[in-house]
């Protein structure tokens, strides 16, 4: 039985699937079906208007993860191939700390997109490495090539960034909150009592859980 709180993120592929509804209707029907018979609640809708051909050009996707960041919600979709089998965004993903579920496979979870993203990364070498043997052959008949191709992280730097993810996570869930603070200020509200209020009433979550406080919601905007 599906419980707690949930965030929908739909994705369309054009504009003009977007001003039309078309396949967006399907999507959150299929959400809902995959809801309904537990006790939940959606709290947030996002929809996407894109290509799907960039990994780094989903805005929405993004908000998405935010507020399940800044809530506690679970980020549901329909499909989980809409969320892109690109490698990068995969494991982008994976490290976002958002719990995630797809109505088509609900027994997805971060060790089933680390696999995705492993076999993407797997096909994308296999490209890069027919891309070299092609470019060794050109220099074998002649052909003059310009230009760095290709880049390979050294291991010492894959471990410093290993060692940063839990601060990049905190920076992030930083920022996240920052994003509702301005929101709740350009409502008018100002004091730190009323901001405190305003992310209690948005159902953001303190940093050790719970609501917020006027002192804690100083102490996040000191990190500025």
């Amino acid at each position: 039985m599906v419980t707690g709180k949930h965030v929908a993120y739909y994705r369309v592929s054009t504009a003009k699937q977007g001003r039309s509804g078309l396949g967006l209707e399907a999507q959150q029907a299929a959400v809902r079906d995959f809801l309904n018979g537990g006790v939940w609640e959606l709290t947030g809708e996002v929809i996407e208007v894109e290509s799907g051909k960039r990994a780094d050009n989903r805005p929405q996707l993004q908000e998405a993860l935010r507020l399940c960041r800044t809530t506690g919600a679970t980020l549901v979709v329909a499909k989980l191939d809409r969320l892109s089998r690109d490698a990068a965004f995969l494991m982008q993903l994976q490290n976002a700390g958002v719990s995630f579920v797809a109505a088509d496979m609900p027994g997805a979870n971060s060790f089933t997109v680390g696999v995705m993203a492993l076999v993407a990364q797997q096909e994308r070498e296999a490209i890069s490495a027919r891309t070299k043997a092609a470019l060794a052959a050109a220099r074998v008949r002649g052909v003059k090539l310009g230009g760095l191709r290709g880049h390979t992280l050294p291991s010492h730097a894959a471990a410093a960034a290993s060692a940063k993810v839990r601060t990049a996570n905190a920076d992030q869930r930083v920022r996240d909150v920052l994003v509702s603070i301005t929101k709740a200020q350009a409502e008018g509200v100002s004091s730190l009592r009323g901001i405190a209020a305003a992310l209690n009433a948005r159902g953001v979550t303190a940093p050790r859980g719970g609501e917020w406080s006027a002192a804690q919601v100083k102490r996040l905007l000191d990190r500025q």
